[in-house]
């Protein structure tokens, strides 16, 4: 069991750096834009592969739909080159999804970064009317 986990995690490790530069290099759909590819997921019996990505630069629903839409478009295309190059018997059929959890992961950290500045605030505006050497005394 432990080995099918190992073949399908490396088939997933290159399936991840070879799409990333095929997109790159093959892919002219200009609703693909600048893509990141964030994770792949291969079912056990290697038939399919979940592709996550994110696109740089743009956090729109409406863009990322229309990017999911292209790349799914170009699946079958990308699949023939993969096994033109690859050395597996078959080549998984892949399925684009779009990895909202990035700009998720950005809007937390600037709520936290927020809080962080309300607490400095606070904290300095405490300082201040505890402060002795205001005149009294």
């Amino acid at each position: 069991m432990a080995r099918e986990f190992s073949r399908s995690q490396r088939v997933a490790d290159y399936l991840q750096r070879e799409l990333a530069l095929l997109i790159q290099q093959e892919v002219d759909d200009p609703r693909v834009g600048m893509v990141s590819l964030t994770g792949v997921d291969v079912s056990r019996d290697l038939a399919h592969a979940k592709v996550w990505f994110t696109r740089l630069g743009s956090d729109s629903a409406e863009e990322a739909r229309e990017a999911a839409v292209a790349l799914n478009g170009a699946a079958g295309y990308l699949r023939t080159l993969l096994s033109r190059e690859a050395s597996m018997r078959s080549v998984p059929r892949l399925r684009f999804v779009f990895d909202g959890s990035v700009g998720r992961g950005r809007h937390m950290e600037e709520l936290i970064r927020e809080a962080g500045k309300r607490d400095r605030a606070l904290d300095a505006g405490r300082e201040g009317a505890d402060d002795p050497s205001d005149g009294e005394g």
